[in-house]
């Protein structure tokens, strides 16, 4: 059962982009959930949180690796995360705004830029796993509110 949220079902097993597998699923749950209320997707990304934190935290020692690669749980609610500001009037969701919350989330996880780069090295267990995540897609939303907002980057 703990493999089983660790890897979503699976998609951390995939051969070389694990974690790009992992925000792909964020993206789809993303797709999938957006209409539903506001207040029950908070509701579930929180106990995603909840649940990814134990889960990331027990995969860890089975791995024997902290933050395996297999783990991407961290990478689905980083990626929620990231896409965030589409659920609000501010941005439309969009094709275009949609691929722009992905690439920002898997540059920001991926090079481990500022912050990111700080929480990986500092906090460990589940937590940690969790937590650059967390860091990258709140920065990839700050980022894609301002993108929207200030440039013609998509059209409406």
């Amino acid at each position: 059962m703990v493999l089983a949220v660790a890897t979503c079902a699976g998609a951390g097993l995939v051969p070389a982009i694990p974690g790009t597998c992992g925000a792909a699923l964020g993206v789809a749950l993303f797709l999938l959930f957006a209409p539903a209320p506001l207040w029950l997707l908070a509701l579930t990304w929180l106990g995603l949180l909840a649940l990814g934190t134990w889960a990331a935290d027990v995969a860890g020692r089975l791995y024997e690796r902290e933050d395996d690669a297999r783990i991407v749980i961290d990478e689905v609610v980083g990626q929620l995360l990231a896409l965030s500001p589409l659920l609000t009037p501010l941005l439309d969701a969009n094709y275009w705004s949609v691929v722009t919350a992905f690439v920002l989330f898997r540059s920001f996880d991926i090079g481990k830029m500022g912050p990111v780069g700080w929480v990986e090295r500092r906090v460990r267990g589940g937590l940690g796993v969790m937590l650059d995540d967390l860091v990258a897609g709140a920065l990839s939303a700050v980022i894609l509110l301002l993108l929207g907002r200030f440039t013609p980057l998509w059209p409406s």
